[in-house]
């Protein structure tokens, strides 16, 4: 589960650093390498989709164990 984590997270990275450079300089790091709307960019923003989807996971069960200790304190 851990190397899931770490790949999902990477992936989450590279798609948060891609949008920054669409946001900053309307530059698509993914089309410029893949080409625009390739499969192969289409793979690579479907994975990244699937990370923020995945995360999710932890981020509820890190919120879960948060509220566990807010009520045995």
């Amino acid at each position: 589960m851990r190397t899931i984590n770490l790949i999902t997270l990477t992936l989450l990275i590279v798609g948060g650093l891609n949008w920054g450079l669409v946001g900053l300089f309307n530059f698509d790091l993914v089309a410029a390498l893949f080409g625009e709307m390739s499969l192969l960019s289409r793979v690579v923003y479907t994975l990244v989709g699937l990370s923020a989807l995945w995360q999710i996971i932890p981020l509820l069960r890190g919120s879960e164990g948060e509220a566990r200790k807010t009520r045995t304190a």
